[in-house]
């Protein structure tokens, strides 16, 4: 018996619209800020889903792989053409960190917020 249902995913960042604005490009939909809530934003996806994203003073962004800082959170996504998304995500600031592999079918990227990078 569960005692919860899961409400959204909720990433902490410096910069809410930034980030929003990131994965509304990576995953598409629609960024939507509350100028009564400037610390916060959600992105409403095509499908129904959403992630949502919270301003968190003093954010410290995770390295990979480090055991000092190492992630705590990441995203798994779904692509047809892993060499088109690669492109895709790199032109919208996307960090690549491990993507020496081709025969892998996975790669890892960190988003701008991730490596502390303006976007």
């Amino acid at each position: 018996m569960a005692y919860a249902k899961l409400g959204v995913v909720v990433l902490d960042c410096p910069d809410p619209r930034a980030l929003a604005a990131f994965y509304a490009g990576v995953l598409g939909g629609t960024a939507e800020a509350d100028p009564a809530a400037p610390s916060w934003v959600d992105l409403k996806l095509p499908d129904g889903q959403a992630l949502a994203f919270q301003a968190a003073p003093g954010y410290v962004p995770p390295t990979w792989p480090a055991a000092d800082r190492s992630q705590q959170f990441h995203l798994d996504l779904v692509v047809a053409d892993l060499d088109a998304a690669e492109q895709g995500v790199l032109a919208l600031g996307a960090t690549p960190l491990d993507t020496d592999d081709r025969a892998r079918s996975w790669r890892v990227y960190a988003d701008p917020n991730a490596l502390d990078l303006p976007f």
